[in-house]
C-alpha cells in the first residue's frame, strides 16, 4: 500500500501538476496504515485466522482452510491487498510516462527548466518503477504459492517449496534501501551526512578521553653529540603518551622529568599528539 500511494502522489504531481505538501503525506500515510490494521486484524476477529506455515516456521492466514468464510476472506484479501495496488501502480506509471514522453515531444516547452524537470520527474519514475519491480519479483512466487494452496491441491505446496517463496518474499523489504542509494543522489548525500556526523562524534569522544597514565621510565633516543661548552645539551626523549624535549646545562643530569627540584637547570618541553 505505500508504494501504491507513492505512484498515485507521482501521477499527482506529474500528470495533473499539482503540488503535494506535507498534510497530504500525512493523510496518506493515516489512511496505510488504517487500511492494513483493517485487513491484519480481521482473521482476529474472526474472519479467517492465524496459524503456522506449512514449513511451521513462521505464521500465516490459513490458507489451507475449506470453510467459505475463511475461503471469502483469502480471495478478498488477494485482491485487496496484492491485485489492486498492482493495478494502482502500473495504472499511475504508466500514465506518468506517457505524459513525460508527450511533454518532451513538443517544441514549444522545449526551454531549459522543463527539460530538467522532465528528466529528474523520469529518473523518479524509474526509480520507483525498479522498486515495484523488485516488490513484483519478491512476492508474486509467494502469492502463487498461496492461491494453489488455498484454491488448488494442497498435496502439491510442500515445504520446501513453500519455504523458498516465504523467505524471497520477506527480504523484499532490503533491496529499498539500495535502490535508493544506487539512483538517489539527494539519499546518497543524506547517508554520507549521517556517517559523517557519526564519525566525528566519534573521534571528538576519542580526543576528549583523558590520555592513560604510563608507569614507563622516559628513555632517550636521541642525543647531541657536540662538546661545546656554552651551549646546553639538548636531549629528546619519549613516552607511551608524548614527546618530551629536555634542554640541560649538564650531560649527565639524570632524566627526570617528574622533579620539581631541578627546574632552575633544566627546562623541559612536553608534546602530546593531537
Amino acid at each position: 500500500m505505500t508504494l501504491s500511494a507513492l505512484a498515485y502522489e507521482r501521477y499527482i504531481r506529474v500528470v495533473h501538476a499539482k503540488v503535494v505538501d506535507f498534510p497530504w503525506a500525512w493523510r496518506a500515510i493515516t489512511h496505510i496504515w488504517l487500511y492494513s490494521l483493517a485487513w491484519t486484524g480481521a482473521p482476529l476477529l474472526g474472519w479467517n485466522r492465524y496459524t503456522m506455515e506449512i514449513h511451521r516456521l513462521g505464521c500465516s492466514l490459513d490458507w489451507a482452510s475449506k470453510d467459505p468464510n475463511d475461503a471469502s476472506f483469502i480471495l478478498l484479501f488477494l485482491m485487496g491487498c496484492f491485485f489492486v495496488p498492482v493495478g494502482i501502480m502500473v495504472y499511475c506509471y504508466g500514465n506518468i510516462l506517457y505524459t513525460v514522453r508527450m511533454l518532451r515531444s513538443i517544441e514549444d516547452l522545449q526551454t531549459v527548466q522543463i527539460i530538467k524537470i522532465l528528466r529528474y520527474e523520469k529518473k523518479v519514475a524509474v526509480m520507483f518503477l525498479l522498486m515495484i519491480s523488485c516488490f513484483l519479483i519478491c512476492w508474486t512466487p509467494y502469492a502463487v504459492v498461496s492461491m494453489i494452496e488455498a484454491f488448488g491441491k494442497n498435496h502439491v505446496v510442500t515445504p520446501t517449496v513453500a519455504i523458498i517463496p516465504s523467505f524471497f518474499a520477506k527480504s523484499s523489504t532490503a533491496y529499498n534501501p539500495i535502490i535508493y542509494i544506487f539512483m538517489s543522489r539527494k539519499f546518497r548525500r543524506c547517508v554520507l551526512q549521517l556517517l559523517c556526523n557519526r564519525l566525528s562524534r566519534l573521534q571528538r569522544t576519542i580526543k576528549d578521553r583523558p590520555l592513560a597514565c604510563t608507569e614507563r621510565p622516559i628513555r632517550p633516543i636521541v642525543m647531541s653529540q657536540r662538546d661545546t661548552s656554552d651551549r646546553p645539551k639538548k636531549r629528546v626523549t619519549f613516552s607511551s603518551s608524548s614527546i618530551v624535549f629536555i634542554i640541560a646545562s649538564n650531560d649527565t643530569h639524570h632524566l627526570d622529568v617528574t622533579s620539581k627540584n631541578s627546574a632552575s637547570e633544566v627546562n623541559v618541553i612536553q608534546v602530546r599528539p593531537l
